[in-house]
């Protein structure tokens, strides 16, 4: 009997063994199996150079990842070359943002921003290679991005009349001068620029000069332009068009034109008036003798 009893008990205490052997194994295959989680984060962006005009802004599109335990903050920092600025904003709604918050994330989770890098508006860059660096932090966590801007030059010019007028008043028959002004208004010099005009048939426009080897950036060149309609030109008005052409562009500018009557024909007509006065002056006083 009392054997018995030992022997139940062993196997009970067996039993018992057993049963928290199984439970401690099943933790540690649970262990095991649990997916170990490495903390990144990682900065993209499809496009990392843009290139453009001098003055022109420029949007970059920023995928931000990250993947870890914990939720994070983010600060975001750009640096920027002198004589530019750069903002981050949401990718919706648009408003600027400093810092974003992420996380926790078994698997990387991907926030869209956009960053804006832009000149100053009144120091437009010259043509080259500018870069923009944003970096996201938190803590030890770190990931930068470097983003490019190449910067073509601008070519624009600008033609209008000395006196910003866009009518004028000549005479027929005679040379009638006005000034024109030809300002280079972009960011590189423009070569071989000449100028040329659409005109009544008949008419002769010539221009002081007619062609102007260089142009550099922000300066004026005067233009002297004759302007001879026919001696016998109908009095009204005329539309004329003078034009400045160069391989980086061309531009157009329309004037209305007043011919008038030549001044030695309203002298003749004073004259014939006075004659006719006079004429009727001297019959009137020898009729009144009589």
């Amino acid at each position: 009997m009392g054997w018995n009893r030992v022997v139940h008990c062993l196997l009970c205490f067996a039993l018992l063994l057993a049963v928290l052997a199984g439970i401690a194994g099943h933790q540690i295959v649970l262990a095991q199996e649990e997916p170990l989680i490495e903390e990144k984060l990682e900065l993209e962006c499809k496009y990392p150079i843009l290139s453009g005009e001098s003055g022109e802004s420029f949007e970059f599109e920023i995928e931000l990842k990250y993947q870890g335990i914990e939720r994070r903050r983010f600060d975001l920092i750009t640096s920027v070359p002198p004589d530019w600025i750069a903002f981050v904003m949401a990718g919706y709604p648009q408003k600027q943002i400093p810092a974003i918050e992420i996380g926790p994330a078994t698997y990387s989770v991907t926030e869209s921003l956009k960053v804006q890098f832009a000149p100053l508006l009144w120091k437009p860059p010259e043509p080259g290679d500018y870069v923009l660096t944003l970096e996201a932090s938190s803590g030890d966590l770190k990931e930068a991005i470097e983003l490019k801007v190449e910067i073509t030059a601008k070519y624009r010019f600008s033609l209008d009349t000395a006196t910003g007028r866009l009518n004028t008043e000549i005479t027929a028959g005679e040379d009638n001068h006005i000034s024109i002004l030809l300002e280079n208004t972009g960011t590189a010099a423009i070569e071989d620029i000449t100028l040329s005009s659409t005109k009544p048939e008949g008419w002769s426009i010539t221009f002081n000069p007619s062609k102007v080897d260089s142009l550099e950036k922000g300066l004026t060149q005067e233009v002297d332009v004759v302007i001879k309609p026919p001696r016998k030109t109908i009095a009204g008005d005329y539309r004329t068009y003078l034009k400045a052409n160069s391989e980086k562009g061309s531009e157009d500018l329309e004037l209305r034109v007043t011919v008038l009557t030549p001044t030695i024909w309203g002298w003749v007509g004073i004259l014939i008036v006075l004659a006719i006065i006079a004429g009727l002056a001297v019959m009137f006083w020898r009729l009144g003798r009589r």
